[in-house]
């Protein structure tokens, strides 16, 4: 048997339900009539059942974990049970159907591919039995399964059960949602649920456990797209090392290209171990280790992707997520957000509205509270490589904590990008910010060409744009580099982020619109500096693709250098030269980059150089080398 076949006989199903609804009654069911249950454990239960004085031995205890929710005859957990048949395994997800404990269902309907949801034929079909299908199609779970419960005790109507097929019919076709299969049953008298029942000669269609052994497995798989998580990197001797972990999606085979995330780097997978054996190729949920051709520096929390077939990159997301904490959401406060393996900080940027998961309408909200869902655009201090949740459940969702407490305080879906500034919309034309210009006045031509101005310098005009986090060293670079200039006789002209904002940019403060005004004028500054023939060196931190792409088309093309000074987060917060990084922890300032407000790396970089692992002179002479390659500098 492979592994495929394994993970294809393994059915993860979710049931949900009011109160009294019969949903652990059902799961007992199952577990006895399919003989998955031992006999010191029907014991137990039927011991239960004679102490509480119930008439009839109460199935419901085989699932009921807590002593507490015994005595109080209301199941409060999600309790997952496992049980098999010849045909199929399966695990089940027990979770409460009240309207307080929507975060539970959330949980337990995560991995799940089908969901059973019961209605009690006495009551019809009430609103929690309509908002626990919102919620399965909202968590793209593939099968619906209506089990219309306790038809024992409305005499097996069938006028009764076609009702209630009418009208969730009738509200499944608002839903996205293409399987639903309806399904009388009595969980006490076992109706239907493993064997047939004669009780209802009228319906002619599958039991509900044949249902759940042939339903199609794997629908909800992303097959296609291969992502690995890497988990945790294995030296066991320095003649071995691999990358361990799950795979999230798609599949791999030994002699596969692929690409690391964020560094970018590629390789070929050299083989795929499990328990010292090698595999010729690995399946989705497949638990390995991989090794690659080259030795490249991976950690926790990096994605091994096929060369071919790469994930979205963005830390701007667009998300619907499932509050589940009692403390009310804080906008703008930091969060840590676990995406995959990989933890990063970020806050929520704008929440766009909450659902009222009784009538699916939007409402307009300033937080969410517990159990509450809602639309919102989270923001992260480093990139998040994902898919959307619809095309990869395994990329495409995300748990926010609380840094204070550890608590998961959310559970959310990406949608895809954000449409916040700094990132474009769908079908949106990568382009630069409009310049604005006044009215009534005409550009005055310099009286001395570029041109004579570059002949008279002996060297040629450019824009050196430094970019990178705060503390990465841009400036003492850029310092550092300028007096080598100036030694050599070069014309040089010095911008420094913290410089302007004394005075032309004191006007500004530091939320996304004032910082692309920042770097608007920042970048008209250097085009006039430039315009003299300057070799101009801009530190800025610039952390939005899209405003340093408004600089750099304001010069000619080959004459911008994209300066990317990296250097790691742990590494700067530890420089904190400034105090900066502890003060924008402690909430004492607003938007900070790397903190509390994105960094947009950049993807195409002239010169990156990597400040934690390289010196000031070495890193200056790599710069001065470029220029002299692009003839910028006269060659020696």
């Amino acid at each position: 048997m492979t592994d495929t076949n394994q993970q294809i006989e393994l059915l993860r199903f979710t049931t949900a339900g009011s109160v009294d609804d019969g949903k652990s009654t059902l799961i007992g069911r199952l577990l006895y009539d399919s003989k998955s249950i031992f006999e010191d454990q029907m014991e137990a239960v039927e011991r239960a059942s004679q102490s509480r004085g119930d008439e009839e031995v109460d199935l419901a205890l085989l699932t009921d974990g807590l002593r507490a929710e015994r005595e109080q005859k209301i199941t409060i957990d999600v309790a997952y049970r496992y049980f098999a048949t010849p045909k199929r395994k399966f695990i089940i997800a027990d979770t409460p159907g009240h309207i307080q404990y929507t975060r539970n269902m959330v949980t337990g309907a995560s991995t799940a591919e089908l969901a059973i949801i019961l209605i009690d034929a006495r009551n019809g079909v009430l609103t929690q039995s309509k908002r626990h299908g919102f919620l399965a199609t909202l968590l793209r779970i593939p099968h619906l399964m209506v089990a219309v419960n306790k038809m024992d005790l409305v005499d097996y109507d069938q006028a009764i059960y076609n009702q209630i097929v009418q009208e969730y019919t009738g509200f499944s076709r608002k839903l996205n949602v293409q399987d639903v299969t309806y399904i009388p049953v009595s969980a006490l008298r076992g109706d239907n649920v493993v064997e047939k029942s004669e009780k209802m000669p009228w319906y002619d269609g599958p039991t509900l456990l044949h249902h759940l052994e042939t339903v199609n497995v794997g629908a909800s798989l992303n097959k296609v797209d291969f992502r690995y998580p890497v988990q945790y990197v294995i030296r066991p001797n320095q003649n071995f090392r691999g990358y361990a972990g799950q795979i999230a999606s798609g599949r791999v085979a030994k002699g596969e290209k692929v690409v690391v995330l964020p560094s970018g780097l590629s390789s070929q997978v050299k083989s795929i171990v499990v328990a010292g054996q090698e595999l010729a190729e690995a399946n989705v949920g497949d638990s390995v280790i991989l090794t690659l051709e080259d030795e490249i520096d991976i950690s926790r929390g990096d994605m091994i992707v096929r060369t071919s077939n790469l994930p979205q990159k963005s830390n701007r997301v667009d998300a619907t997520i499932c509050w589940m904490s009692e403390e009310p959401m804080k906008p703008r406060s930091m969060y840590w957000v676990q995406h995959t393996t990989r933890l990063v900080n970020g806050f929520v940027a704008e929440l766009n509205y909450k659902i009222d998961v009784d009538t699916m309408h939007r409402e307009a909200a300033d937080t969410l509270t517990l159990n509450e869902i809602g639309r919102i655009q989270l923001t992260t201090t480093q990139p998040l490589y994902y898919d959307r949740y619809q095309l990869n459940r395994g990329t495409g969702s995300f748990i926010l904590i609380d840094p204070a407490t550890n608590n998961t305080v959310a559970a959310g879906m990406i949608r895809g990008r954000s449409q916040d500034i700094g990132q474009l919309r769908e079908g949106e034309v990568d382009t630069a910010p409009s310049r604005p210009k006044s009215s009534n006045v005409v550009w005055e031509q310099e009286g001395i060409s570029l041109a004579q101005r570059e002949e008279r310098h002996g060297h040629k005009a450019a824009v050196l744009w430094f970019t990178g986090l705060s503390g990465s060293g841009k400036s003492t670079i850029a310092k550092k580099l300028e007096r080598q200039l100036f030694a050599d006789g070069v014309h040089t002209m010095y911008l420094d982020g913290d410089n302007l904002r004394h005075g032309l940019n004191g006007d500004l403060g530091f939320s996304s619109a004032d910082r692309q005004e920042n770097i608007r004028r920042a970048g008209e500054l250097a085009k006039l500096s430039f315009a003299h023939g300057n070799v101009t060196l801009a530190c800025f931190i610039s952390p939005f693709s899209a405003d340093r792409r408004f600089a750099r088309q304001l010069v000619p093309e080959g004459r911008f250098l994209e300066i990317y000074v990296k250097c790691d987060l742990d590494v700067v917060k530890r420089r904190d030269t400034k105090g900066f990084y502890a003060k924008a922890m402690a909430g004492e300032i607003d938007n900070f980059t790397g903190i509390s407000s994105p960094y947009e790396e950049p993807e195409n970089a002239e010169i990156v150089v990597e400040t934690d692992i390289q010196s000031v002179d070495d890193i200056v002479a790599q710069i001065m080398t470029e220029l002299k390659r692009r003839g910028i500098l006269a060659a020696a």
